[in-house]
């Protein structure tokens, strides 16, 4: 487990310094495609830093604002917080998660933050009323699992950036369609090759983005799936409630492809519930099942 942990840090660092290098780079065409002449590169590499800066310590609160969630309190959500201060021992954490609720018909939860000191915890109303104690307690300690395992800082980084890159690259696109850009890029003073690789990033950057969020979803799922069982010592609430979230026929609300991945499970409905494919944010129900029921 600690050496996971040591790799999402070092990975989190890497995606972050990516991410940079590709925003400097997108805004940087898009700098010259306004004529803002030699100092193009210095101004997109501040906006780029500033973005990575206000990604790392603002993602929970964009998040959670995206998703409309409000704090669960001890009053209206007591079995939730008893849940989730019983499972504070058996998971060594030393600061407690804050919870919040999104009022939503599809049962399903995330955690975010970017790190276990400033961490959160956000489940749907829904899953407080559709599943029994023992199967709230498996998705509460799956959760507590990806704050432990610093999982939260990578997803929360990530999701925050490849929405940024998306709307970016709408931006531009629309601009470059409608004729904003500037025509004649070979007359400009910038470095042609610079602009040749942020164009590149800026077409390719919604596949990109996917791949990378596909990339820290899965793997991350078993292993907080693995750790949740051990807080508990009860794979059997887990299993239960993946089978109930999976077999959920309602949509969430809030469900966006951004924060998809953030999620128990996937927050899209499709047919095929326990099939996953190489496009798919989660690994299949089924898969996860066995693998839980394979734990010693």
């Amino acid at each position: 487990m600690y050496q996971d942990i040591k790799k999402n840090k070092i990975k989190t660092g890497f995606i972050v310094s990516l991410f940079i290098i590709m925003l400097t780079l997108i805004f940087y065409y898009i700098c010259m495609s306004l004529d803002l002449g030699a100092f193009s590169i210095i101004i997109a590499l501040i906006i780029s830093i500033i973005s990575a800066w206000g990604s790392y310590y603002y993602s929970d609160k964009i998040i959670l604002s995206l998703n409309g969630a409000r704090p669960a309190n001890q009053e209206e959500f007591n079995q939730l917080n008893n849940i989730l201060d019983g499972l504070m021992l058996s998971s060594g954490l030393q600061s407690r998660p804050r919870l919040y609720v999104i009022d939503d018909p599809q049962p399903n939860a995330f955690a975010t933050g970017r790190n276990p000191k400033n961490s959160i915890i956000c489940v749907t109303s829904s899953l407080l009323n559709k599943l029994d104690y023992y199967e709230l307690e498996g998705v509460i300690a799956h959760e507590l699992a990806h704050i432990k395992n610093y999982d939260i800082l990578l997803s929360a980084v990530v999701t925050v950036m490849i929405g940024l890159i998306v709307m970016l690259a709408d931006f531009v696109t629309r601009v470059l369609f409608w004729g904003g850009g500037k025509k004649d890029d070979n007359e400009s003073k910038g470095n042609g090759i610079l602009m040749l690789i942020g164009l590149i990033f800026l077409i390719l950057s919604p596949i990109f983005s996917k791949l990378m969020s596909l990339a820290i979803s899965r793997r991350r799922e078993y292993l907080a799936d693995a750790t949740a069982v051990e807080f508990t010592r009860n794979p059997d609430g887990l299993v239960s409630a993946l089978e109930k979230l999976t077999n959920d026929p309602h949509e969430l609300r809030s469900a966006n492809n951004s924060t998809a991945h953030m999620y128990i499970v996937n927050p899209f409905r499709q047919k095929k519930k326990n099939k996953s494919s190489i496009w798919s944010t989660h690994p299949s129900t089924e898969d996860r099942i066995t693998a839980i029921r394979n734990l010693k």
